[in-house]
């Protein structure tokens, strides 16, 4: 018995197929970790593009606060100068107005008074909708807008009507940002996932009447 087993102990011609199966699951992993690493700085570009193209939209559309947009700054005192029709309007007159796809809030005083409603057809059909043709993995919980003093803007009297976005009379700074989007790795059999850093973009608003951006 020893005699018939001692050929096939010393046999070595499976060595290379049981290395093979050894090394294959590394091989393996180190392939789709190369895959999952672009995939990842392709999407992180894709969201860092998102959030410029959505402030973008931001500052050339409906302001989404309609409690900002119909604000009258005459007569408010700021710094202990009180605004006049023509004055240039300061940037304390504003803090921080936060607008997500469910409200807008104040984030820092001063606000205008009553600060809550949200242009949702604004926020989701266009500001969201475009982002999402750069960024598809996109939704309305990802995005927020602020709108916070820049120092630009003309206070004037009321012209008449009953508000409205060509009668917006600050021009603040608006800060798209995207948050909360998650990365799902296919090293891990997409049951785990990578949560992607939040991307900001700040512009000055350019024009608050408008619907949408080129």
């Amino acid at each position: 018995m020893k005699r018939a087993l001692r050929p096939l102990m010393r046999s070595d011609s499976a060595a290379t197929a049981a290395e093979f199966a050894m090394v294959l699951p590394v091989l393996l992993i180190l392939l789709f970790g190369i895959i999952d690493t672009g995939r990842f700085l392709y999407e992180y570009n894709e969201a860092e593009k998102a959030t410029q193209v959505g402030a973008r939209v931001a500052i050339v559309t409906n302001v989404l606060s309609p409690e900002l947009r119909d604000e009258n700054y005459v007569g408010q005192t700021v710094g202990g100068k009180v605004i006049g029709p023509g004055d240039r309007i300061p940037a304390g007159a504003l803090g921080t107005v936060l607008c997500t796809s469910a409200s807008c809030t104040c984030a820092a005083g001063p606000c205008p008074s009553g600060v809550g409603t949200v242009d949702t057809a604004t926020f989701n059909d266009i500001l969201v909708a475009r982002m999402q043709q750069i960024y598809p993995a996109i939704q309305p919980d990802n995005v927020q807008v602020r709108y916070s003093g820049s120092g630009l803007g003309i206070a004037a009297d009321p012209v008449g009507g009953s508000g409205g976005a060509e009668q917006m009379q600050i021009s603040p700074l608006i800060t798209v940002t995207l948050t909360g989007v998650d990365f799902h790795p296919i090293t891990s059999l997409m049951f785990a996932t990578i949560g992607m850093p939040s991307f900001s973009t700040t512009l000055t608003a350019e024009d608050a009447s408008g619907s949408y951006s080129n």
